[in-house]
C-alpha cells in the first residue's frame, strides 16, 4: 500500500480526509464519519436479523450433517432426490457470510461442501447406467439437467465471495467451467461449431446422446409407502416412474443449459483468463440470435446440427420446452413444465461483463410478444404460458412478465422500470412505502424462528430422510438484507451470480461483508447514482468499511457527497447547505470509518458495468 498524505477537514458535522490520488487498493479511510446518529429500527433490525440467521444455521448444521459434512439421508441419484439436494440445504449461506454474518457460517457451508462431495462420489447407483461408478465423477455430476446442476452449485458458485483466494475453490471452478470449453477428453459437452451444448444431460462423463428414460430421471428403485414422503406427491416408485415417463427428448441444446455460463464467468472472475469471457460471450450471443431468429421467443430445442427445433423443426419441442406437458401419474392432472426462463441468467452475466443491451433486447421484447398473444376467455383478458402444435395455450388473468424486474434492476431504463409494478422493495425505491425496510426485516426474522420450530418438531432419522426433506426447515431467509444492504437482487434457487450496486468488506479484519454493528440501508438506485445510508450501531468502537461498485466491482464510483442522516430540507435561498460536502473518487472502492455511534447519508455518482468484474478483494486488487 503506498503512503498517502491526507488532509483533515472538519466541515458540516464530518469528518472528511480528502486523499488525492486514492487507488483502489488502499484502505487508508477516505472519509471519516463523526456525525452522531441514533440507531434507526432498520439498523437494529438489521443486526438482529444477522445473527439470528447465524444461530438458526448453526442449529441447522448439526441437526441434519455430521462431523464430515455428510448430509444425514439416504442418498439418492435422481430428479426427485439426488445430490444436488444435499447441498442445497446450505442454499444463501454464502450470501449471509458475504453480507457480514459470522465466519462459523463460512466454515460450515464449505464443510458441507467438501463433505456432500465426498458422499456422492462413493454414492453409486444400481439401475442407472451412468451413475454406477459414482454420482459425481472429478467432483461434478456426472450428467443430468442444468436445472439440478444449477440447484447444487449454488454455494459453490457463491463461495468466492467471501473466499476467492480458496485454491480448491479456484481449481474447481476452472476444472468445472473446462467441461463446458472442452478441456477434458471425457467431457466434450460443447459444440465450438454451432456453439451449442449437445444435450440436457451433461457433465464431467459428457453428454448423454440417446433419449432418457424414466429410470435416468427418477434413479434406482426405492421403498416409498410408509417410510418417505416425496415432494411431487408420488406414493410408491412406480409413480416415480410414470412421473418422468415423457421425458424423453433430451439431444440438444434447451435454454437450461445456459445456466453453465455462470461457471465460465466465476472462473474469469477468479483468474482474469479471457478465453472464458469469450467463452460465455459466445454461447450467450448464440443464444441471443437464436431468440432473434425466432421471432423474439427463446426457442426451447435445438438440434446437434445447429437448427432450430431439431429434426422435427417444432421450436418448442423438447423436455422442459414450450409445449411439454405432461400428466401427473398420481392425479391424472395435466401438468405444464416450461423452463425456458432458466436461459434469462446467462444473458444477465453477458450484460454483466459488457453492460451491452443486445443481450437483454430480445428478452424484452419477448415479453411483449406472448402478451400480445393475449385473449378474452370467459370475459376476461388472459395471456399465455406454453405454445404446441396448435399455437398459444396454458392461459392466465397474469400478465407474461418473466424477466421484467431483472431488465429493470440491469438497465435503470424508464420504459423498462415503468413495467415493474410498484410494490414492495420497489415502491420504496421510488420514495413510497417507507417503513418497508422494518416490514421486510421482520417478515424475515419471522420465517427465521417459523424454520426453525419446524426443524425442532422434525420427527424423521437419517434412513427416514431424502436429501430434499431438510430443505423446507433451512432458516437462512436473507431477501431484505441483499434488497437493502447491497440494493440487489436475491439469488434463487438457481441463482449463482449475485447482480448488486454495492457490496462491502472488512479492510480490517479482512474479510467480505461488513464489520460488526455496522448496518446499510440503500434508499435509491439511479442510471448514475447510488442512494446509501451506514450507520455503526456500536456505540464504543469506531469501524472502518470498503464499500464497493458492483458485486463483483463491475461499477465505478465518479463521486460523492455526503448528507446529514436522515438528510436536511433544503436551505432557505442565500444560504449555503453545511449539512452537504461533495468530493470525487473515481475508483470501484471508497474506504471510510464510521466512529462510534455515528452515521452517514452518501449519495455516490455510480458509472455501471465499466470494469471487468472480479472475485478479488479490494486490497489485493492491482488497481
Amino acid at each position: 500500500m503506498r503512503r498517502i498524505l491526507s488532509l483533515l477537514c472538519l466541515i458540516g458535522g464530518f469528518g472528511l480526509l480528502m486523499s488525492p490520488g486514492l487507488v483502489a487498493d488502499d484502505v487508508v479511510p477516505a472519509l471519516t464519519i463523526d456525525s452522531p446518529m441514533s440507531p434507526p429500527t432498520w439498523a437494529l433490525l438489521q443486526r438482529k436479523l444477522l445473527q439470528a440467521n447465524a444461530d438458526a444455521c448453526e442449529e441447522f448444521y448439526r441437526r441434519y450433517f455430521d462431523e464430515r459434512g455428510f448430509l444425514l439421508c439416504v442418498e439418492r441419484w435422481g430428479g426427485d432426490d439426488g445430490p444436488d439436494d444435499a447441498i442445497e440445504n446450505c442454499h444463501r449461506w454464502p450470501i449471509l457470510h458475504a453480507l457480514g454474518a459470522d465466519d462459523r457460517i463460512l466454515q460450515l457451508y464449505k464443510q458441507a461442501w467438501e463433505g456432500h462431495l465426498r458422499q456422492y462420489t462413493l454414492a453409486r447407483t444400481t439401475h442407472v447406467p451412468f451413475a454406477r461408478d459414482g454420482m459425481y465423477y472429478r467432483e461434478f455430476p456426472v450428467m443430468f439437467d442444468w436445472l439440478h446442476h444449477a440447484e447444487g452449485l449454488t454455494v459453490f458458485c457463491l463461495q468466492g465471495l467471501s473466499d476467492p483466494h480458496d485454491r480448491n475453490l479456484l481449481l474447481r471452478t476452472q476444472r468445472f467451467a473446462g467441461f463446458y470449453l472442452n478441456d477434458n477428453p471425457q467431457a466434450q459437452n460443447y459444440d465450438s461449431k454451432h456453439r451449442l451444448i449437445k444435450s440436457m444431460f451433461n457433465g464431467s462423463r459428457g453428454p448423454l446422446l440417446r433419449p432418457a428414460t424414466g429410470l435416468d430421471w427418477a434413479g434406482d428403485p426405492i421403498e416409498i409407502e410408509h417410510r418417505f414422503e416425496l415432494g411431487h406427491g408420488e406414493r410408491n416408485y412406480e409413480e416415480m416412474l410414470a412421473h418422468f415417463k415423457d421425458y424423453n427428448d433430451i439431444v440438444g441444446d434447451h435454454p437450461q443449459n445456459l445456466l453453465s455460463t455462470a461457471l465460465g464467468l466465476n472462473a474469469f472472475m477468479l483468474t482474469g483468463e479471457t478465453r472464458y469471457r469469450d467463452w460465455v460471450l459466445e454461447y450467450a450471443d448464440a443464444w441471443r440470435q437464436r431468440m432473434v431468429d425466432n421471432g423474439n421467443i427463446i426457442p426451447t430445442k435445438i438440434g446437434l446440427d445447429g437448427k432450430t427445433g431439431g429434426p422435427d423443426g417444432k421450436w418448442y419441442g423438447g423436455v422442459y420446452g414450450w409445449g411439454f406437458s405432461i400428466e401427473v401419474p398420481q392425479t391424472g392432472e395435466l401438468a405444464h413444465r416450461n423452463t425456458h426462463y432458466l436461459g434469462l441468467p446467462s444473458f444477465m452475466n453477458a450484460y454483466l461483463l459488457t453492460g451491452e443491451d443486445r443481450f437483454l433486447d430480445p428478452w424484452r421484447k419477448q415479453i411483449d410478444v406472448i402478451n400480445a398473444q393475449a385473449k378474452t376467455i370467459d370475459g376476461k383478458q388472459q395471456y399465455p404460458r406454453m405454445f404446441g402444435d396448435d399455437g398459444w395455450y396454458s392461459y392466465s388473468t397474469a400478465k407474461y412478465t418473466t424477466g421484467v424486474e431483472e431488465i429493470a434492476f440491469l438497465t435503470q431504463q424508464k420504459a423498462d422500470l415503468a413495467r415493474v409494478p410498484k410494490t414492495g422493495w420497489w415502491s420504496y425505491l421510488e420514495g413510497k412505502n417507507p417503513d418497508y425496510p422494518k416490514q421486510a426485516l421482520r417478515a424475515d426474522l419471522a420465517a427465521v424462528r417459523k424454520k426453525v420450530l419446524a426443524s425442532r418438531e422434525d420427527t424423521t432419522t437419517p434412513d427416514t430422510r431424502l436429501a430434499d426433506d431438510p430443505m423446507k426447515f433451512n432458516p437462512a431467509s436473507i431477501a431484505s438484507l441483499v434488497q437493502q444492504m447491497l440494493g440487489g437482487l436475491p439469488t434463487n434457487k438457481q441463482g449463482l451470480v449475485l447482480h448488486s450496486r454495492l457490496r462491502y468488506f472488512d479492510p480490517v479484519n479482512r474479510r467480505a461483508g461488513l464489520p460488526s454493528g455496522c448496518t446499510a440501508l440503500v434508499e435509491k438506485l439511479e442510471p448514475d447514482s447510488t442512494t446509501v445510508t451506514l450507520v455503526n450501531t456500536d456505540q464504543l468502537n469506531s469501524k472502518t468499511v470498503t464499500i464497493q461498485a458492483g458485486g463483483y466491482g463491475e461499477h465505478q464510483f465518479t463521486s460523492g457527497e455526503t448528507r446529514r442522516a436522515p438528510p436536511v430540507s433544503r436551505p432557505a435561498s442565500g444560504r449555503a447547505d453545511t449539512s452537504r460536502q461533495s468530493f470525487e473518487i473515481n475508483s470501484r472502492t471508497l474506504t471510510l470509518k464510521l466512529e462510534p455511534g455515528c452515521g452517514v447519508q452518501l449519495v455516490l455518482g455510480t458509472s455501471r458495468y465499466v470494469n471487468p468484474p472480479t472475485l478479488a478483494f479490494p486490497w489485493n486488487r492491482a488497481k
